[in-house]
């Protein structure tokens, strides 16, 4: 109630002190501490409570089934005690330190046979690559209609040839890398990663275009 301004956001929130206690005695100052009924965020706060007192670096995962719980109060909850908030009197509260990503469960990308489900969008699929490729998440609004979906810190280009994005929805057009294909994709001097379907390359015409292929979704699955 203090960090929602007097307000009760939740009927049965657990004890900070207990969890707390628990953590201590059952976890490491570097463990990661996984809640999959966060609640209303009780243990992100335990963690980052014990994490500013005896300097551990424990991490959390809180995974919470309700949306609107999962955002409005597991993640304010957090955010507040992590950055500081005021409380119902006025008072400015400091902050623990520390930081989340907050992250919502998608459909699933592959059937039982290893195949990309129909239903899956560029977009989708997108985000996948960029994470798998440079271990970030991609916000959906920064998923553009091109190809390019980023650039590593080593200065590497990744690419990804799927669902038309090159305006072409035949089988071996825009889901295969090909001379017709490579032709528009953004320039970039530096090395590349595409993934694609299929690529009609030799390794030696990859290798002189500086180009690393991984098919989908083979290279996906194996990652």
């Amino acid at each position: 109630m203090e960090i929602f301004l007097g307000e009760s956001k939740f009927d049965t929130p657990k004890s900070v002190e207990l969890i707390e206690r628990v953590l201590q005695i059952a976890s490491n100052p570097g463990d990661l501490i996984l809640d999959s009924f966060a609640g209303s965020g009780t243990t992100g706060h335990a963690v980052l409570n014990l994490n500013k007192a005896d300097g551990g670096s424990r991490k959390f995962i809180l995974v919470e089934m309700e949306s609107k719980i999962a955002r409005d109060i597991t993640a304010e909850r957090v955010k507040r005690i992590a950055q500081g908030y005021t409380n119902a009197k006025g008072e400015k509260v400091e902050g623990l330190g520390g930081s989340f990503r907050f992250c919502e469960l998608g459909e699933k990308m592959f059937d039982e046979s290893g195949k990309i489900r129909d239903t899956v969008r560029f977009a989708d699929l997108a985000r996948y690559v960029y994470f798998t490729e440079i271990g970030e998440s991609l916000p959906r609004e920064r998923v553009g209609k091109s190809p390019l979906l980023g650039i590593t810190g080593g200065g590497v280009a990744v690419y990804l040839l799927y669902n038309g994005i090159l305006k072409d929805k035949s089988v071996d057009g825009g889901n295969v890398l090909t001379n017709a294909t490579l032709a528009p994709l953004p320039a970039h001097t530096g090395p590349k990663v595409i993934y694609a379907a299929g690529c009609r390359f030799s390794r030696e015409r990859q290798k002189r275009e500086d180009i690393t292929f991984k098919q989908t979704p083979y290279a996906i699955l194996l990652q």
